[in-house]
């Protein structure tokens, strides 16, 4: 009897932190799969790039009184392409010859928003490392970064 009132009560502990630790709303998300699979193009995303979560807001500065004011910012899924991969926006006719070498000149790359079938938003973009990744920084963690991390 003991036995079959602790697995009872082990059960029930159980089904505690399992429904309160998992949260299956479409406002959450839990791992990195749940980001690459809402990537527009979400197998070219991963083969070619890696997929990204990307912010949109503007940001406005007044300068006398000095303030900085900033628009609620609105999240998307997208798409970051690592160099050597443009050609495929080149063949589909999405960036001229003319952007691809404004952009490779400020050694930048490209990423998207929306499925590149359908009118993608895509923008040449500047990796930016000068503030890091704190969450990579913390003690206990490895201490280099992987070369795949450049894009």
């Amino acid at each position: 009897m003991a036995i079959l009132g602790g697995i009872f009560i082990l059960g029930i502990g159980i089904g505690i932190v399992f429904s309160s630790a998992t949260n299956f709303t479409p406002e959450s998300i839990h791992s990195s799969i749940e980001i690459d699979q809402q990537a527009p193009n979400p197998e070219l995303c991963r083969d070619f790039g890696a997929s990204a979560i990307v912010t949109n807001m503007r940001v406005f500065v007044t300068l006398d009184p000095f303030n900085v004011f900033i628009s609620q910012p609105s999240m998307r899924p997208g798409c970051v392409l690592r160099r050597n991969n443009w050609s495929i926006l080149e063949r589909q006719n999405l960036v001229t010859s003319e952007q691809v070498r404004d952009c490779k000149n400020r050694m930048n790359t490209f990423g998207y928003t929306g499925a590149l079938e359908s009118d993608p938003k895509i923008s040449c973009i500047y990796q930016n490392d000068a503030a890091g990744n704190l969450f990579l920084n913390t003690p206990g963690a490895p201490g280099a970064r992987p070369e795949s991390d450049s894009f």
